[in-house]
């Protein structure tokens, strides 16, 4: 290595100095050691550019008369290479769904020559400059602290055991909205440090979607397939497909895949079958079913046969229960009017008088009996049965010839004829008025 390969390099006082061979000599050894210790070293000018080296060999050229000895600048290089390096190359980006476990890794690496105690600490960091980061776990000499940050404590642990063997990743379980969030992963161990960020998503997946027909499937008509899904982070993607073989949908269908509708126009019968929605977003997916049936349009002519039959049927319905009503309302006008006739046959009502005289007539028997003695007992019997007044049913032979009945007079006929109404005090079987 030559000294003129540094000539490039910004340099307001060292152009001002010849370079003497020393000097040529501690710079070699300085750029020999950025190369060895930079990754991918090539030459001197690759190598050292945008590196902490660059620097220090800038300083050096500024005044080449305090050039440090040696094995100074060789320490010095060491200590700011810094032999700890994390080695994690997958994603910083990460989205899981809800519920679900998301790992955050990060892995590193030790040099020998790195003294200082080990430390590992994971932060969620905070979205505005105001406000400080949250430490949730950290893990310092061999013990680890997880009860830092509350909305996730019990949720995050280390994936290894011992994270001083080199691996430093952590697992959140079920994830939650809150947990969206840019996770740092620093790792110290003097005098060196790294840090690594994962920016972390948590979506929720499609809900169990709704599948449903807006529209009356006739033939002719149109009819809409809506799928809709409550619950899903945006964006929701909606896809409909056929159940049958070739699962091809008509060929006037008309798809909405944000909406999660599929329109069809003037469907026929080919339409009909079995249709499958499929919700998706990034971290999950769900589906539906529904049939879709075409019937043909209704007949006209029969529904208006049907609804002139059912208007006769309603209207000889209401004429037999008008019938019915005037039929029991006269037959009570009839009985009203029959009750009030004065019927010719009927004797008239015993009096008090004649009451009484029955009356003492039957307490005079009582006691004539009652003298009576058994001896003369049986003649005053046979006396009796002589004495007795014949009744009209004795005394009147029987005639042949038949008698006609009564003739009932109706009560408005009496009242024409100029009668008066008569009121008969009712009398008990004993002739007793009531």
């Amino acid at each position: 290595m030559r000294c003129s390969q540094y000539e490039s390099l910004p340099r307001p006082l060292w152009a001002r100095r010849p370079v003497s061979g020393g000097v040529c000599v501690g710079v070699s050894l300085l750029a020999d050691a950025c190369a060895e210790l930079i990754p991918g070293g090539g030459s001197v000018n690759v190598s050292l550019e945008g590196s902490a080296c660059l620097g220090f060999m800038h300083v050096i050229m500024l005044d080449w008369r305090k050039l440090p000895d040696p094995v100074l600048i060789t320490g010095f290089i060491t200590g700011a290479s810094w032999g700890l390096d994390i080695t994690s190359t997958g994603g910083t980006t990460l989205e899981q769904a809800s519920g679900s476990a998301a790992t955050l890794v990060c892995n590193f690496t030790l040099d020998p020559t790195d003294t200082g105690p080990l430390d590992i600490e994971w932060s969620l960091l905070a979205s505005d400059n105001q406000k400080e980061d949250k430490v949730i776990i950290l893990y310092s000499g061999d013990r680890v602290y997880s009860d830092y940050y509350q909305p996730l404590k019990s949720r995050v642990h280390f994936v290894s055991a011992d994270p001083k063997t080199g691996d430093a990743s952590i697992q959140l379980t079920g994830l939650q909205s809150s947990d969206t969030g840019t996770y740092q992963c620093k790792v110290k161990k003097a005098p060196g440090i790294k840090s690594r960020k994962i920016l972390l998503t948590v979506m929720v997946k499609p809900s169990k979607p709704r599948c449903y027909i807006e529209g009356s499937p006739q033939e002719g008509k149109d009819v809409t397939l809506k799928c809709t899904s409550a619950e899903g982070t945006k964006p929701l993607q909606y896809n409909w497909e056929r159940t049958n073989e070739n699962k091809l949908l008509p060929a006037n269908a008309v798809l909405d895949r944000v909406g999660g509708t599929m329109s069809v126009k003037n469907v026929s019968a080919s339409v009909s079958g079995t249709y499958r929605c499929l919700a998706e977003n990034r971290v999950g997916k769900d589906d539906c079913f529904i049939h879709l049936k075409v019937v043909p349009p209704p007949n006209t002519a029969g529904i208006i046969a049907g609804a002139v039959i059912g208007v006769l049927l309603a209207l000889i319905l209401i004429a037999i229960i008008l019938f019915c009503c005037c039929r029991v309302r006269s037959k009570k006008k009839y009985e009203k009017e029959t009750s009030y006739e004065i019927r010719e046959d009927v004797p008239p009502p015993k009096s008090r008088a004649s009451t009484a005289r029955s009356f003492t007539a039957m307490s005079s028997q009582r006691s004539s009996l009652g003298s009576m003695s058994p001896s003369n007992l049986h003649e005053y019997a046979l006396k009796g049965q002589y004495d007795q007044i014949p009744t009209e049913e004795y005394e009147r032979p029987p005639s042949h010839v038949p008698m006609p009945p009564p003739a009932k007079v109706a009560a408005p006929n009496l009242s024409r004829m100029g009668a008066v109404p008569v009121m008969v005090p009712a009398q008990t079987r004993d002739g007793s008025i009531v």
